[in-house]
């Protein structure tokens, strides 16, 4: 078959797949009686909260929209314009050595474009009190991203332009298939490999707490070998929990700020999501939805690359990495509501399994009310918060609360400062 039947195969049976697996794991109605209409900002927060929250987080997502549409045109001029081609075409070395060299270049270029405003960000977040971390820790991270991102992308390209010069025509399926198990792979050992570059992790001491972690693990069904509690109060003041990794990797993590700032019913909320998770192993349900994704990806764009003949070497010759760069991040644009649509689904039944474990819809109301101080957000607009948003907003997540606790019979408070 040719390149272009070969993508063609590719895509269609990685898009029946996806297909099939979204509709077999992911909650398409997770909340019993329906989704109700979120509750007004005025129920939940003071004026005063809502102006700071305002204050923080318009400019902040201008300061985020405004980056992402410089990457993205900087890495469209590079990827669609002969500039790209003839920066990598100067690079020497064997093919492999280039192709690791261009992607060094473009992501320090894209990193470098981008800088003013994260420097911005990060000033903004200092002195709205969100973040502890000095510049120096600050820059180390920023430099862990771009090196991270670095191997990412490298090993996306040399697994790409690999099978094209083996497989001059079959290379869409070969490298879909190989790149969609590496993203099973890269999601297994991410908790044990990525995750201490950045933050230490510690078991949760013995005691009441993790006693009623560990009985609340057992309500929920969940096999749940140890907690462990990230350092993250060192960089930020913001709360989180989350779980990652599947099978022998998989971990809840609490953050260390949760444990200090919070009360017990409003910690074992926030563990009993990430049990729900855990529970439906939503990790790997998202792993295998990404991994035919990345798949489908490929028939994708081999099929474009197919029609294009601007590169003379084709998916052979390094210089085509600007170009598979570019039609990457349009991709990732273009599928995000999409991926976020998916997400906020599989974190709304999460909310769900919350509430029916704890029985105390007043604690999640209440912790959702101090991860949003804590955090500064806000709704923002619609559009953007279905095209970028993977959670539902607090004043959704508080009118389910509400919702499911006038069905089990439990009141919940969610009065301003209440």
């Amino acid at each position: 078959m040719s390149q272009r039947r070969w993508s063609l195969v590719t895509f269609a049976v990685a898009a029946v797949a996806f297909v099939v697996i979204a509709a077999w794991r992911i909650p398409w109605h997770p909340v019993p009686g329906g989704t109700p209409p979120p509750v007004s900002e005025a129920q939940v927060f003071t004026s005063a909260e809502i102006a700071r929250a305002n204050a923080y987080s318009d400019p902040a997502r201008m300061l985020a929209w405004a980056s992402l549409a410089v990457s993205l045109v900087v890495a469209l001029v590079l990827g669609l314009t002969p500039l790209g081609a003839r920066l990598a075409g100067r690079l020497r070395g064997w093919w492999w050595v280039r192709v690791l060299l261009a992607v060094a270049a473009l992501a320090v270029i894209g990193r470098l474009v981008t800088l003013p405003f994260a420097i911005i960000g990060h000033h903004r977040s200092l002195d709205y009190g969100l973040s502890t971390e000095a510049w120096g820790p600050w820059t180390v991270d920023l430099l862990k991203g771009l090196l991270l991102s670095i191997v990412i992308s490298g090993l996306l390209l040399l697994v790409l332009i690999g099978c094209a010069r083996r497989w001059p025509r079959a290379w869409p399926a070969v490298a879909g298939t190989i790149l969609g198990a590496l993203v099973m792979v890269g999601s297994f050992v991410y908790p044990v490999v990525v995750e201490p570059a950045f933050n230490q992790f510690t078991p949760l001491q013995d005691g009441p707490l993790r006693a009623q972690i560990l009985h609340l693990a057992d309500v929920e069904h969940v096999h749940l070998d140890d907690v462990l509690v990230a350092d993250a109060s060192r960089r930020t003041t913001t709360l989180n929990a989350y779980v990652s990794g599947y099978g022998s990797t998989r971990r809840v993590v609490i953050y260390d700020n949760v444990i200090k700032d919070l009360p017990r019913a409003q910690i074992l909320s926030i563990v009993a999501h990430e049990l729900g998770h855990a529970r439906h192993d939503d990790v790997l349900t998202g792993s295998v939805l990404a991994a035919l994704g990345t798949t489908l990806g490929i028939g994708l764009l081999g099929l474009v690359l197919s029609f294009v003949r601007r590169v003379p070497g084709g998916m052979r010759d390094p210089t085509v990495v600007p170009l598979v760069l570019a039609l990457v991040a349009i991709a990732t644009l273009l599928s995000s509501p999409v991926n976020n649509g998916l997400s906020r689904l599989i974190e709304t039944r999460a909310d769900v399994d919350s509430l029916e474990a704890t029985r105390d819809p007043a604690a999640f109301v209440k912790m959702q009310r101090e991860l949003d101080i804590h955090s500064l957000s806000d709704n923002g607009p619609t559009w953007s918060h279905v095209w970028f948003g993977s959670h539902p907003t607090t004043l959704e997540r508080i009118a389910i609360a509400e919702q499911l606790g006038r069905r089990m019979g439990v009141t919940s408070d969610a009065a301003p400062g209440g």
